[in-house]
């Protein structure tokens, strides 16, 4: 566990000090977000915070190998982690730059997607076998495990571009769910006398790391976007650990759990981006309904109504916290744990107490200051002289 706390801790230092230098560079580069009817910003802001989550990644990649636990990880097996996260993450980061720059069409950005799930393909990242709801396991041949994989990581990252829509929001979000898969498979591997040291396990600690040094500069009022360069890069580094994860453990040695934990690194990414998901799904069909374009744009998404229901930007963006913080640790709690009934009425209770506090709390911000309205200013406190 500490090689993987100074991993996390590198590679959140490192991006959090490089992200000034890159917010400098992509002023002067000309990367800039200019600010539009449906965005929640309202002043150009530097976007290819990506750069300074590369460079977190990288020095931490770097740092594993002088470890001697995590240069087992790195070089051992058919799978070169590290040198698929590079060469893969470098791809993916060139392409962000070229969009937050000048932009480029949905079909080359696709296009760069399928090549770094490639190159995942290429150093041994692949889907190899799917969970069974009997318990077993049925092995993929690369006829059905390479486009599967391709789907994989194409379809998170896109989900991953698509939850960034306020400020910290996909880096909290991501961190979040990237947290969630590291202490599942150490909880799990752990619990059942496995070795702790795998890939999965190491990419989900240095996408933790990236998204919390990150964090301070992304969050409202944001100093820095991350921009596609970001959260494409994020979004593969989320989708190379739930591969890397699913498969890894034999269903013979986890016959004592009774509900799916051979299933959770699949069902966590839909999970965490189930809320924005359904936002997206509303969205084209409120935008049908109109007779408008289903890509049209609107100022009508999910986190544009909790503004309209009076909560601040950064309580708009803590409730989403909230939410997939609650998704993601249910999720893993039913799969590691005997007693599902407990867990699914703690899950509950909590859920119905953020929908209360969700919905109350901007009622009570506008009962009090109504009430200091009507209170006048000779019933005001006096400011000291």
């Amino acid at each position: 566990m500490r090689e993987y706390l100074l991993t996390i801790l590198v590679a959140a230092l490192v991006a959090y000090l490089l992200t000034p230098a890159v917010r400098r560079f992509a002023v002067w580069f000309g990367a800039q977000a200019a600010p539009r009817d449906r965005d929640v910003h309202v002043i150009p802001t530097p976007r290819l915070g990506g750069l300074a989550m590369f460079g977190g990644m990288a020095a931490a990649l770097v740092v594993a190998t002088g470890l001697p636990e995590m240069r087992k990880v790195l070089a051992g097996g058919d799978v070169n982690v590290g040198k698929a996260l590079l060469l893969s993450g470098g791809l993916i980061v060139l392409v962000g730059i070229a969009d937050d720059r000048w932009g480029v069409d949905p079909l080359t950005k696709f296009a760069g997607q399928v090549a770094a799930a490639g190159i995942f393909i290429m150093q041994g990242i692949q889907l190899y076998v799917i969970p069974l709801p009997n318990g077993e396991s049925l092995s993929l041949p690369p006829t059905y495990g390479v486009p599967l994989t391709v789907l994989i990581v194409v379809a998170t990252i896109n989900a991953v571009n698509f939850i960034d829509g306020l400020d910290g929001l996909a880096a909290g979000t991501v961190g979040i769910a990237a947290t969630a898969l590291f202490f599942y498979a150490y909880l799990l591997t752990k619990t059942n006398g496995l070795t702790t040291l795998t890939g999965a396990t190491l990419t989900a600690a240095v996408l933790v790391g990236m998204c919390a040094g990150f964090l301070p500069h992304n969050f409202n009022p944001a100093r820095i976007f991350m921009g596609d360069t970001g959260s494409m890069l994020i979004g593969l580094l989320l989708s190379a650990s739930t591969i890397l994860l699913t498969g890894q453990f034999d269903p013979a040695i986890l016959g004592s759990y009774p509900l799916f934990p051979l299933w959770v690194p699949l069902l966590l990414v839909p999970a965490v981006a189930a809320v924005p998901f359904l936002d997206m799904l509303l969205a084209v069909w409120r935008r049908t309904n109109d007779g408008r374009s289903p890509f049209s744009p609107d100022k009508r998404h999910l986190h544009h109504r909790l503004l309209e229901l009076g909560h601040s930007h950064r309580r708009a963006v803590l409730i989403m916290y909230f939410w997939v913080g609650l998704l993601a640790a249910g999720l893993v709690a039913l799969a590691l744990t005997n007693q599902q009934a407990i867990v699914i009425s703690i899950t509950a209770v909590v859920a119905v107490a953020g929908v209360v506090l969700m919905l109350g709390m901007p009622r009570r911000a506008a009962r009090r200051a109504a009430a200091r309205e009507a209170a006048g200013p000779s019933e005001r406190p006096r400011e000291s002289v």
